[in-house]
């Protein structure tokens, strides 16, 4: 996937145009990916580039001054993206200058003059531009007038609802990690960069990647089965989440340990996908047994990942984890 950042990269040269969305895209929920997927399908049909603009920072915290905690990092996203068949995508921040300009301007400048749009599609609640004026309706005489195509894909509903990125964040503050992972298509994750720690999960028989986490909303203080994801693999792991208050250490962490896993993960990038909690963090009387406990934690998160290769498909088609009955949209 070509990745372009900022203005200063346009014009970009794209062979036979693109095909472009424009949005967040925080958390590339169900919602997300059908927009995506019809972007992929339109390029395939026009011989055209799929594309996505995107935003490195939430636009909200320059229009309101703060901005919501982040399902997914930028990087997150770009991952997301690039597993959805994307070629392309821009990078934007969210600048004065980027504010001042018009849907029409951002059209004809960013995506026509600098990105080569032959086909829009953008996502029901798509708003772009000065004042939020770009929308599907209001761009048509536009779209009627420079020749390119403009699609609009309708909101996609769990149980009556439209799933949303405000819906999965308070899901995932919640705790409520399968109502999370029905509009997300896929577990809640983490992605983040291994960091040194203080070595204690080595000691007590269980080594730990220290994950320094790309965003700030994760799911409540506790342990978890999970599956986490390095160099393309799936492994088994316990993860936990909190202070570790056994060891009266400051500061939340984030500890992810890879079952019969061995090998240098420094610096590396890994992704933690949540399967179940397990239980609450406690403080224990020893280290002993508090490594008994791990033990344990390790055999119920070990079972917790067989069990869910019956509900997941592990990899799936377009995601490493992806529901069987995930709603699709196709081309």
């Amino acid at each position: 996937m070509r990745r372009l950042e900022g203005l200063d990269a346009l014009p970009a040269a794209v062979t036979g145009g693109c095909v472009a969305t424009v949005g967040v895209f925080d958390g590339v929920h169900l919602g997300h990916q059908a927009v995506m997927r019809r972007v992929a399908a339109r390029a395939a049909a026009l011989g055209a580039e799929p594309a996505v603009v995107t935003f490195a920072g939430h636009p909200k915290r320059v229009l309101v001054g703060q901005a919501p905690p982040t399902v997914t990092s930028l990087e997150h996203r770009l991952l997301l993206f690039e597993r959805l068949g994307v070629q392309a995508v821009l990078i934007l921040r969210f600048t004065p200058e980027l504010r001042r300009l018009t849907a029409e301007e951002f059209v004809r400048r960013v995506l026509a003059d600098g990105l080569g749009l032959r086909e829009l599609v953008l996502g029901f609640d798509c708003k772009f531009g000065r004042d939020r004026g770009g929308t599907a309706d209001s761009l048509r005489p536009l779209a009627a007038e420079m020749g390119f195509g403009l699609e609009e894909v309708p909101p996609l509903r769990l149980g009556g609802r439209a799933v949303s990125s405000t819906a999965i964040r308070e899901a995932v503050k919640l705790g409520e990690l399968d109502r999370a992972a029905a509009m997300l298509g896929r577990p809640v994750s983490l992605l983040g960069t291994v960091v040194r720690g203080d070595g204690r999960g080595r000691a007590l028989g269980f080594p730990t990647a220290n994950l320094d986490p790309h965003h700030e909303l994760r799911p409540p203080d506790g342990v978890y089965a999970a599956l986490a994801e390095v160099g393309g693999k799936l492994h088994p792991a316990v993860l936990n989440i909190g202070l570790r208050p056994t060891f009266g250490r400051p500061g939340r962490s984030v500890e992810v340990h890879l079952i019969g896993f061995e090998g240098d993960l420094y610096g590396r990038e890994l992704e933690a996908f949540f399967l179940a909690r397990l239980r609450g963090e406690r403080i224990f009387d020893s280290a002993e047994k508090l490594s008994a406990r791990i033990a344990r934690d390790v055999e119920a998160a070990a079972a917790a990942v067989e069990a869910a290769r019956g509900s997941w498909l592990i990899p799936g088609p377009l995601m490493p984890i992806e529901h069987p009955e995930a709603p699709r949209r196709r081309g």
